[in-house]
């Protein structure tokens, strides 16, 4: 009997529906907990998850909802799934749009039954301009309805949006289309009645002319507004995709310190390579396999020592990925003046770093320490006289605790993979806790009932 009910209650099967009708049940039956079943959609390198506004920050549904019921907060707006680029809609071009509309606009005949040739010619004309309105509108609404608000999309998404179209344009232009689309239904509603109103037939020809050339004027006038909102979909839709909710090791540092080639030795695969549009650089994304857990490894367009008004693009796509996605961080250090960046300039971006994400869990590496082995004084390029002894520590031997390893000479390799290993599983753990209070509740305590 137990076999049976735990078989219903995993095909959710309600209780009344129970094929044993009889009546002399054991009592004090206790039901087995309802198990609630929650529906996944899985694409190649993506997993779609529901955000919401908590206080400002962006939690998960579930833990968003369990913050709402202990505190009074504003009603939570629910978040676009992530992965919302590669559901942007084909965008047909203007030209294709006006053509298209204008030949299924031209089959509209009269209604049937009509004798008068009068009346006849203002039905079809109205009907022409009615359809013509429509053909040229209902693409726009859609377009309109289908590409998100980007207040609801993902931080991360949010600041792709930015980086690649700049602050604004996204939502000028899809600003520009619902106005083109309010323009052509007053125009064509306004031509249609007064080719309703027609009292002869040359008089509603007239006037279907003349709303058809007014239609087709406002939309090659003002139809650059969707080329250009297919520019943007075709842009967004290339952009790469990246698990929102997988723990990510994120490899951070000053240009050409050796990030790239970290990340293809800690990789359990080949990197692939992710190409923004903003940018010729290719960013290499790589997985590691542990545990029958997945996580992501990436490296990040290299950080230079100013201010964060002056930082290019591909700066700000770091910092993007440090804010808004759950990464751990590896700190890479070059010291022997090669990179091109001063070791004392490595050190203040170190520190800056280090204090903006100091909630972030670390781990610093130094790289190319076959080179310091050879021969550590001849690659340092700078007065060592300086007045900050931390500072002439980390000329020789980088930030205290930091691994010193070699890709060349594998020097440091099987450490800093058990290390990084270790930290990936920390901060799974840590994203984990987020999610045990909704889990903890979300069954409720098993209840003795009579039958």
């Amino acid at each position: 009997m137990s076999g049976s009910m735990n078989l219903l209650q995993l095909w959710q099967l309600p209780y009344s529906t129970l094929l044993f009708s009889r009546t002399n049940l054991c009592k004090g039956l206790y039901p087995l907990p309802r198990m609630k079943m929650y529906s996944q959609c899985f694409c190649k390198q993506m997993q779609t998850t529901t955000y919401e506004v908590v206080n400002g920050s962006y939690l998960n549904t579930s833990n968003a909802k369990q913050e709402n019921k202990s505190k009074d907060t504003e009603p939570a707006i629910l978040l676009d799934t992530v992965g919302a680029f590669q559901k942007l809609p084909m965008v047909m071009p203007s030209i294709d749009i006006l053509s298209s509309a204008l030949r299924k606009a031209r089959r509209i005949s009269p209604t049937k039954g009509i004798a008068n040739a009068a009346k006849r010619e203002k039905n079809k004309g109205a009907k022409q301009l009615d359809a013509l309105m429509k053909e040229l509108t209902v693409p726009l609404r859609t377009y309109k309805e289908s590409f998100p608000n980007k207040r609801h999309l993902h931080p991360y998404e949010r600041s792709l949006i930015e980086l690649t179209l700049g602050d604004g344009n996204y939502e000028e232009v899809l600003g520009k289309v619902d106005s083109l689309r309010k323009k052509l239904v007053s125009v064509g509603k306004e031509h249609a009645s007064l080719c309703a109103k027609s009292t002869t037939k040359r008089e509603a020809e007239e006037r279907l002319a003349e709303g058809t050339r007014k239609l087709e004027e406002i939309f090659q006038s003002d139809g650059k507004s969707v080329d250009e909102l297919m520019q943007i979909a075709k842009t967004l839709r290339a952009m790469p995709v990246v698990d929102l909710e997988m723990p990510t090791l994120c490899l951070v540092g000053a240009p050409n310190v050796g990030k790239s080639s970290l990340v293809r030795i800690l990789s359990t695969g080949k990197p692939e390579i992710r190409n923004y549009p903003f940018t010729t650089r290719g960013i290499l994304m790589g997985h590691i396999a542990l545990s029958f857990r997945n996580f992501q490894v990436t490296d990040t367009p290299g950080i230079l020592r100013r201010s964060d008004e002056d930082r290019n693009n591909l700066e700000k796509l770091t910092l993007a990925v440090l804010s808004h996605l759950p990464t751990a961080i590896l700190f890479v250090h070059d010291l022997t003046g090669e990179c091109g960046t001063s070791p004392s300039d490595q050190f203040l971006i170190y520190q800056e770093i280090k204090e903006r994400y100091s909630s972030h869990l670390w781990l610093d590496v130094v790289s190319k320490c076959d080179l310091l082995q050879e021969s550590p004084v001849h690659y340092i390029t700078e007065n060592v006289e300086a007045d900050q002894p931390e500072l002439q520590t980390y000329r020789k031997m980088g930030p205290e605790g930091a691994l010193h390893v070699s890709v060349k000479t594998k020097v440091g390799i099987n450490e800093l993979t058990s290390k990084v290993h270790e930290l990936l599983v920390s901060q799974s753990t840590r994203l984990n806790n987020t999610q045990k209070p909704e889990t903890a509740n979300s069954i409720p305590p098993p209840r003795k009932i009579f039958v």
